[in-house]
């Protein structure tokens, strides 16, 4: 497993009064007449990091996926393309804002989005004379969207949710794009079922947001050292 992030056990722990019964794969309580507590641990195959998780990495320093600079294969496609119309440009997962700064310094008006706390204080101090760019505290994959945008870019939340929740990324993208909007997306393509991150395939990503979108064209970017040939970035426009 690449050492993006460590993989700890999705371990739920419910509390009430009752007897236990079992059905196939899961554990529920069903009430009784005495009064008991009782704590059961259900362990999962889906690995999903809590908020409370992401903000504990910020608020420790502990963030293997941190590299101090934005995606190269970003900062090689804003450069190849100054024709662009500059626009509204959204970017969730944030993280430290360097993907969101890279938009900003390029000219467009760029709103960076992330559950952890930290991640937020820590862009905005990041960020102080870069014009055009600020940052909110948001859940991408639920939150209705402040405004809908010309750009979305994906770079690292899509590897970091559950593969479950991919179906409720899609419907965010449509969400928080405008229709006519485009989608510059970098993918890490590594065989890992047990992360995050997780891996996935081209296959998987076309199949994925075809229906919504046409693909203008997809490559192998230029990388950070560690992911050199993992990943690949799709140019999308929402049909």
């Amino acid at each position: 497993m690449p050492p993006e992030f460590r993989e700890e056990p999705f371990v739920s722990q419910l509390r009430s009064n009752g007897r236990l019964t079992q059905n196939p794969g899961l554990t529920v309580l069903q009430p009784t007449a005495a009064f008991k507590t009782e704590e059961i641990k259900i362990t999962s195959t889906i690995k999903i990091i809590s908020k409370m998780d992401w903000e504990e990495r910020y608020q420790t320093g502990d963030m293997p996926w941190e590299k101090g600079a934005a995606s190269p294969g970003l900062v090689d496609f804003l450069a190849a393309h100054p024709e662009l119309p500059r626009g509204t440009v959204c970017v969730p997962g944030c993280g430290t804002g360097h993907d969101a700064r890279a938009w900003a310094e390029a000219g467009f008006e760029v709103h960076g989005f992330d559950i952890a706390p930290s991640a937020i204080r820590l862009s905005r101090e990041k960020s102080q004379g870069v014009k055009n760019v600020q940052y909110q505290l948001a859940d991408f994959l639920v939150d209705p969207p402040p405004m809908q945008f010309d750009w979305l870019f994906e770079h690292t939340l899509y590897c970091a949710i559950d593969p479950g929740q991919r179906a409720d990324y899609a419907g965010a993208v449509l969400r928080w794009l405008k229709p006519g909007g485009q989608f510059l997306a970098v993918h890490y393509f590594i065989p890992d079922k047990d992360g995050p991150p997780f891996g996935t395939t081209r296959d998987e990503v076309v199949q994925r947001f075809s229906p919504n979108f046409r693909l203008i064209e997809d490559w192998v970017p230029r990388s950070y050292p560690n992911r050199t040939g993992l990943e690949r970035m799709f140019w999308w426009v929402r049909t």
